[in-house]
This record gives structure tokens, sequence and C-alpha cells, in this order.
């Protein structure tokens, strides 16, 4: 089986998971909100299953509806019931840190297959989550008929956010067809010294940071601040384009940690987590996130040139 039959089979069981979402929102009558939070998740769901095979203006008009139900407030949460705390505290005595190794597994069959063999890391994603459900019903012994349900619970505990890595990851990839690269660069060529390789690096760094805020994602960034600040100001001058990409990238990392609309690193923790402060996770982050921006500026310096 090719790499990209695997793939659209990943894709098709993440279609289903969001489509057993709207059926428990559907069928939920105590939700106020259920037909909107029902259409959301089954929209969602139609655009991973078949998605290839829609015609694009649909898939926009429908990707329309969603941002509509998404800001209008009419998704919600559907009503599940859950353990009791006597419960999960007895579960947790039992199972103990076993339950990290389901966790881990997935971390490690994803690398190895990405590293070992040409299936590539997406793939090895999606199997390692699956090997690691089947462990976890081992080590938990729970019942079959808990995967669609605590599926479903924790994907609308997520809520709509769901959605960015998907629209911005596109986003990025419209910015770079419609040049907005070469626009950067033309404005930051009255802006950068010419032949100033530390005001390059240093533009190029910080570029890559606040465009990963807006978009909320590093390689929808990469790109268009690659094509309109990197290369030209950077490694024209010339800077190694292995440190340089490498770096770059991960420089953008340091806008991800300041940002909400990196929602999966966020904001879903602090959803999942039922915190007060929605932004507590990033006002925690921003000690980490400026010092280590200023080491890859110093780093990118030292090692590219």
């Amino acid at each position: 089986m090719d790499v990209k039959t695997l793939l659209e089979i990943m894709y098709i069981l993440c279609g289903v998971v969001l489509l057993v979402s709207g059926v428990y929102s559907y069928l939920d009558k105590k939700n106020p909100k259920r037909f909107g939070s029902a259409a959301f998740w089954m929209i969602f769901g139609f655009l991973f299953i078949g998605g290839p095979h829609v015609n694009p203006a649909i898939v926009g008009g429908l990707l329309l509806v969603m941002g509509v139900l998404s800001a209008t407030k009419s998704v919600s949460l559907a009503t599940f019931t859950t353990s009791t705390d006597e419960f999960r505290e007895k579960q947790a005595l039992k199972i103990g840190n076993t339950l990290f190794i389901p966790a881990g597994l997935i971390g490690v069959i994803a690398f190895s297959i990405a590293q070992f063999t040409k299936l590539g890391g997406l793939v090895g994603l999606g199997l390692g989550a699956i090997i690691s459900l089947g462990v976890t019903m081992v080590v938990t012994k729970e019942k079959l008929d808990k995967i669609p349900y605590d599926s479903s619970r924790i994907l609308q505990q997520m809520g709509p956010t769901v959605i960015l890595p998907q629209l911005l990851g596109s986003l990025g990839s419209v910015f770079a067809k419609a040049g907005v690269g070469t626009v950067i660069a033309g404005i930051m060529g009255s802006v950068v010294p010419e032949g100033n390789i530390l005001a390059g690096v240093a533009v190029y760094c910080l570029s890559m940071a606040i465009f990963t805020m807006i978009m909320g994602n590093a390689f929808a960034a990469f790109a268009v601040i690659t094509a309109g600040i990197g290369y030209p100001f950077v490694i024209a001058q010339g800077g190694n384009p292995a440190v340089v990409g490498a770096m770059g990238l991960t420089a953008g990392y340091c806008g991800t940690l300041l940002t909400p609309m990196g929602a999966n690193f966020n904001i879903v923790p602090a959803s999942i987590l039922e915190m007060k402060n929605k932004n507590g996770v990033i006002l925690k982050q921003v000690g980490v996130a400026l010092p280590l921006l200023i080491i890859h500026i110093a780093l990118m310096y030292l090692l590219a040139f």
C-alpha cells in the first residue's frame, strides 16, 4: 500500500471521529446549541473524508459556514457523563505511571517510521496513534465503546479551535503564491542596512517570530518570510542555507509560544485543564520565548557565517 493511500485512510479515520462527535451533539437534547454543534462537526468530518474529491468552491463555502457557526458561538460542548473523582483516583493508583507508556509510544512509533521507512512522519503519527490506542485499552482494561465516546468528549472540549492548524497552514500557502514574500522583501530593503549581516539575521528571526504569532504556525510563516527576508538579507550575504533554514524555522517557534493562534499548544491545553485564564499557558512561556529568540539571533549569526 502506497503512502498516499495510507494517508487517505488516516484522514478518513479522523473524519469518522468528527462525524461521531456530530452525532453525539445532535442527540444531546440538553444542549441548546445542538444543531449548530452537530452541523460544525459533521461538516468538518465530511471535509476530512471527502475533501480531495469535492469541488474546491464547495469546500470553501463549507469552511465559511463553519466560520460563521464558530463566530456566532453556535458550537458548544455536548453533555457528557464523566466518571466520579473517587473512581478516577482509584484508577490512577491502580494504573500509575503505566499510563504514560501508550502516550510515549505515539512519538516513538512516529519517529521510527519517519526515520527508518519511506512512509513519512504523517503516516507514522497515524499508525502510532492507532497502536497506542490499542495499548491504552490493554493498560486501562476499558470497554471498546469508550473509544468513540471519550474521543468525542475530548474533541468537543477543545472546541472549534481544532480547525485552526489546517486553516493557517492553507493561509501560508496562499500568502506564498500571492507573492507576499516579494512585497515584504521590497519593504525591508529600505529598512535593513545593505550588507549588515547582523541586522539581516535579527530582522529575519524577529520577522519569523512575529509572522508566526500572526499565522499561528511556523511552517506557514517560513515560506513567506524566508523568501522575503531570509534569502535576500541572510543567505545571499553568504549564510549557510541549512543553518539559516533550520534556525529560522525554530525562531518562528518562539512566536508560537506567544500567540493564541497557536491553538494546539496554547489554547487547547487551557481548555482541557479548565484554566480560569485562557492565556495562562502563554503567560508562563513568555520568560522562555523571548530569551530563546535572542539566542537564535546570536547562534544564526555565529554558525551560519
